[in-house]
């Protein structure tokens, strides 16, 4: 996407002049579509594109100083190169200095970092130097972008890393561009330990995506069609809350953890579903919001090609275009880290945590997952990998694979999902269940079972007309795959959707798990027809025994769990329990054999993960119980409601000792269990005894912020969003 030229010249060799003046904007539509042109350049507009990135023609510009050109940048083996990183360096300072940023950092993604504002750790460094007559200057060297140094003890490392033994090690991810915010340009980089352990969220997925282009292409080789490699494009659908500030900041809860562990229900809540892609109000705040959001993030070249209200009150989303899962996943943390900056500076907070309101429908981040060839050829589009490929064995072997991923690493799928929001969002009517299979549509169910039965031949999928009964409307053509939005996993035409992602989380770990699996799966064939079986044949006996995996029905039907038990597809309710999956046998070895995790990389993870949910736990236990104490009882006093007091303190005491009784169990999956039942038991029963007290006191007595104030702020005192 380029911001394009300052004047439209016609059709290359029909020798039309450009055109001259200012032509109106529907002018210069009807000349396109005169000239059979689907693009309208208009600088104006787009002026500002990727201007805060350094790639493509920004990095040009200062590349060509220095000798080198976008291309060097491109090719990341410059990383390697004796006198490039001096070179880059050089440029990268030139074009910091002209935007007024002197300093720089690298940019790195802890693991657990849900809490962490901007989900990433970053050190920065003024490039003042001083000259020997002690006048300031500025410097980059290559050797200060390539590499940093930091303490690895005092982020979350699951026994990876101690006190004396805290080395850790940052080294830029050339794949990443560098990006400008204020005075600082920020450098994508991975975090590892001194002996090579990674500490971070963005190493695995490197490795993952390496060992699903690395499998893919050799897959492709054993079936005569030569690839460079293959690349995982996502997109993602972040989803968040936008509420009133002055309100957010009545709420110990939300400010601390981002979810409300008290509040009553208002008489209206999302009944009507008059609030799902209803117009954003042009006079409120929100708009102005989402619009700044949206500049913003088009500076730093990504654009959000969407913006709509979401189904529960207050609850928006936003979506960008497809890229390359290592971009994207970087990207998503910058747009969240923005989105929470520029809500304060309108007045409101954003929410990004998974189920903020009880009641309510809570936010997901659905993950859009497909890979290409790295020449561009799309591996789920059928048309196009048979075309260009020339074998449409190809597609099928493709989606052999991918199922009996699902099928044998769903409880993979599971735990790259379990972040503690999620608790409450799984299987509740508003994500898909804990249930872990893939929805495929009739026709393409019908195709495979076809296959996997000795029938080999081309898929073609067909549309299918609807006709709307108006003649001068057009007809519509329904595609092959109705949308079920109840399966965690369903294919959508060129792409398959994992659903149910929470949207606070880096979606590092589910694209870890879908990349390694897939990769796995590639290996398993290569590995058969190496052995002297046919690629098809390979698929068919997949297909066969984890076909199990697909399910085209309502992902809601409360008899599915049971059914789905009987099936032996995944099924982990508990997210703990699913954590706790990450040193099963198999799960190891898959990792393993894609050089993604080491056997104590897992159990590392496996800690940092339950030591997350514990400690997020503690902190929603601490808040409700500071609330009660200094809020609810306070306000059911002034109101005369001293009956009520008793109750509620004697069940903050329960939650007081639950909380120590965490504090004593050594073993962090046993209180991780504590902790689940702590939440969703002891703290459930506390709340419903809260709620109950605010539906009786007085109004004017109770001092919280009411769910009224945070969710209805139309009708509210807080105007209009």
């Amino acid at each position: 996407m380029g911001c394009g030229s300052s004047s439209l010249a016609g059709p290359a060799g029909n020798g039309n002049a450009p055109m001259t003046g200012k032509p109106s904007l529907r002018g210069l539509h009807k000349q396109m579509v005169n000239e059979g042109m689907h693009t309208i350049d208009m600088p104006s507009l787009t002026e500002g594109y990727g201007e805060s990135v350094f790639k493509g023609a920004v990095a040009d510009k200062y590349l060509k100083e220095v000798g080198l050109c976008a291309k060097d940048l491109d090719d990341y083996t410059w990383i390697n190169d004796k006198a490039k990183p001096d070179q880059i360096a050089k440029a990268l300072m030139a074009w910091a200095l002209d935007r007024k940023a002197t300093s720089f950092c690298h940019w790195f993604q802890p693991m657990a970092s849900t809490f962490r504002h901007g989900d990433t750790g970053q050190v920065q460094l003024s490039m003042v130097e001083f000259n020997a007559d002690g006048t300031p200057t500025f410097e980059l060297k290559g050797k200060n972008i390539l590499f940093g140094e930091t303490d690895g003890s005092s982020y979350p490392n699951g026994g990876m890393r101690a006190t004396h033994t805290a080395a850790a090690y940052l080294c830029i991810d050339p794949s990443s561009p560098v990006f400008l915010r204020g005075d600082a340009i920020f450098i994508p980089a991975c975090l590892v330990s001194y002996d090579g352990k990674a500490l971070d969220e963005k190493t695995p997925l490197l490795r993952a995506h390496q060992a699903l282009s690395r499998e893919g292409a050799r897959l492709f080789k054993h079936m005569g069609y030569e690839t460079a490699g293959m690349v995982n494009n996502i997109g993602l659908e972040q989803e968040l809350f936008f509420i009133p500030r002055e309100a957010f900041q009545r709420r110990l809860d939300l400010q601390f953890t981002g979810r409300t562990v008290m509040g009553r229900m208002p008489a209206r809540g999302q009944e009507l579903c008059d609030h799902y892609m209803a117009p954003i109000n042009t006079q409120g705040h929100v708009l102005k919001c989402m619009a700044e959001i949206q500049h913003e993030c088009f500076k730093l070249g990504i654009p959000l090609k969407t913006r709509h209200r979401e189904v529960a009150p207050n609850q928006y989303e936003f979506a960008p275009l497809f890229g390359s899962v290592i971009t994207q996943t970087d990207q998503n943390l910058v747009v969240m880290q923005i989105c929470e900056e520029v809500a304060e500076k309108h007045g409101l907070a954003c929410l990004l945590q998974e189920k903020p309101f009880q009641g309510v429908n809570g936010s997901g981040k659905h993950n859009n997952w497909s890979i290409s060839t790295l020449e561009g050829v799309q591996l789920l589009n059928p048309a196009d990998i048979t075309k260009r490929s020339g074998n449409p064995e190809i597609f099928p072997v493709v989606m052999a694979a991918i199922v009996a991923a699902v099928s044998e690493y769903g409880d993979l799928m599971r735990l790259s999902i379990a972040s503690p929001g999620n608790d409450f969002r799984l299987g509740a009517m508003e994500a898909p269940p804990s249930v872990i299979s893939t929805y495929l549509g009739k026709q393409m169910t019908a195709y495979l079972t076809e296959f996997m039965n000795g029938n080999v031949s081309e898929y073609k999928p067909y549309t299918t007309p609807v006709n709307l009964g108006v003649d001068l409307l057009p007809i519509v053509h329904a595609p092959a795959e109705d949308r079920n939005r109840t399966s965690p996993f369903p294919y959508g035409g060129h792409r398959f959707e994992f659903r149910a992602v929470g949207s606070s989380q880096n979606v590092s770990m589910v694209n870890v798990v879908l990349d390694g699996a897939t990769a796995k799966m590639f290996a398993t064939i290569s590995d058969r027809i190496e052995a002297g079986e046919k690629a098809t044949e390979v698929a068919q006996d997949l297909l066969k025994k984890h076909f199990n995996a697909v399910f085209n029905g309502n992902g809601y039907d409360k008899e599915w769990p049971a059914q789905a038990d009987a099936l032996g597809i995944s099924h982990i309710d508990s997210g703990v329990e699913a954590i706790n999956k990450f040193v099963d046998a198999k799960n190891m070895e898959m990792f393993a054999s894609q050089g993604i995790f080491s056997e104590e990389e897992c159990v590392a993870r496996r800690v940092v993960m339950l030591e997350a949910y514990v400690g997020t736990i503690e902190m929603e236990a601490g808040c409700m119980v500071d609330m009660i104490n200094q809020y609810v009882i306070p306000s059911l006093k002034a109101g005369g409601m001293d009956a009520l007091v008793g109750p509620i303190a004697a069940g903050a005491a329960s939650v007081t000792e639950a909380v120590a009784a965490v504090h004593h169990t050594e073993d962090v999956f046993e209180g991780a269990k504590l902790c689940r039942v702590l939440r969703l038991e002891t703290m459930i029963a506390l709340r419903k005894l809260v709620d109950d007290a605010e539906g009786v006191c007085p109004a004017n007595c109770w001092s919280l912020a009411t769910y009224k104030e945070l969710l209805f702020v139309d009708s509210g005192k807080f105007g209009t969003v």
